[in-house]
């Protein structure tokens, strides 16, 4: 038996900045310097309205920093005018010397309505990614379709940089296979065990394929909640708190339990804890994240194991490796910050840290 070689952290590791709910946007700033320190290779942000803007943070972040690529994880087509996004992509290329990476998503039609914005189909979506790509190579663009009507479109003005990599956050077979025809890359949702994370590669791999495209050329995001060291009750804090926000969600809940293979019933005791009792809306909007650990105690035990890098940091860098290996370009580490990852960053530069390969 050998140890395979150490993987390239910058290649295969990146990290959100300001997880979950904020009320002041400034340590991102922080967060993103020491996640280039560390040698990650690209921060993540989360937009939310009121104190994360995409396209502010990317700014600031850009300028904070000199080598991290700057990822949107995610934002939405309908939020803002075509123009206005190809004009955002652009100006952020090259604030950022061509660091930035625009995810998208779909959401829930929920959103959508209370929002009076159209939900997204696929076609929308594959439209919306072509107008955004001509737009940002300087072509005109006259389009009438799901994605809207538009006469006539071209930004006047064009820095010399390349339009962005568009990748899709995806968990359904639909969405998956919707990633690999028309992306560049494909998110994969937290808590996935490495096992749904091989699954679902292979079918964002094998639509590439079947659309005429290099399946090599969508990279693979795989999101994987990180909780290094921490005493029992603060990784309870980090893991099932952030949990239950994705698993309250009626339909949601569903697929991501189904994609593991996991019995859905075990959502039944999730949802009918007394706290979650009428909610409307996500979980952490409402509650304190101890409130959200107590919650999560309704959760299967082996859900938040088994889904997620939990323990040392020597374990959590050997877990890490299992997602790359199960098909995964690159992680995206969520929950702690990057400065609570350094340990583990370092953990799994080392060749220790990889499984030992199969005897040839």
């Amino acid at each position: 038996m050998t140890v395979t070689s150490p993987r390239d952290v910058r290649s295969s590791l990146g990290a959100y900045v300001l997880p979950g709910r904020v009320a002041d946007p400034r340590p991102a700033i922080g967060q993103a310097r020491v996640a280039e320190q560390i040698g990650l290779g690209t921060v993540w942000l989360s937009e939310r309205w009121g104190t994360k803007d995409i396209a502010v943070l990317a700014g600031a972040l850009g300028q904070a920093t000199d080598t991290v690529r700057i990822a949107s994880g995610i934002t939405h087509f309908q939020v803002r005018h075509p123009a206005v996004l190809a004009s955002m992509a652009m100006t952020a290329q090259a604030l950022t010397g061509g660091r930035m990476v625009l995810g998208f998503g779909r959401s829930v039609a929920a959103m959508w309505k209370a929002l009076g914005l159209p939900q997204a189909t696929n076609q929308m979506l594959v439209d919306s990614a072509d107008i955004l790509r001509r737009l940002c190579r300087g072509e005109k663009v006259s389009y009438s379709g799901p994605a809207g009507e538009f006469p006539a479109m071209r930004l006047s003005d064009l820095p010399d940089a390349p339009p962005p990599p568009l990748v899709f956050a995806a968990i359904g077979p639909k969405s998956l296979a919707l990633a690999g025809a028309h992306f560049d890359g494909v998110l994969l949702h937290p808590f996935l065990t490495p096992e749904a994370v091989a699954r679902q590669a292979a079918t964002v791999r094998r639509a590439a394929e079947e659309a005429g495209r290099d399946p090599a050329a969508v990279r693979v995001y795989a999101t994987v909640v990180t909780a290094p060291e921490l005493p029992a009750r603060e990784e309870l804090e980090v893991v099932g708190a952030r949990a239950v926000t994705y698993f309250q969600i009626p339909g949601f809940g569903e697929n991501l339990a189904t994609a593991n293979g996991w019995d859905v019933e075990a959502l039944t005791a999730l949802r009918s804890h007394p706290l979650m009792a009428g909610l409307r809306g996500a979980a952490d909007s409402v509650f304190t994240r101890d409130q959200l650990r107590e919650v999560s105690l309704s959760l299967p035990p082996s859900w938040l194991t088994s889904a997620a890098a939990v323990g040392s940091a020597a374990e959590c860098a050997r877990r890490l490796h299992d997602y790359l290996d199960a098909g995964a370009d690159e992680l995206v580490l969520h929950g702690s910050t990057p400065e609570y990852l350094g340990t583990t960053v370092a953990h799994f530069g080392e060749p220790s840290s990889a499984r030992p390969a199969e005897p040839a």
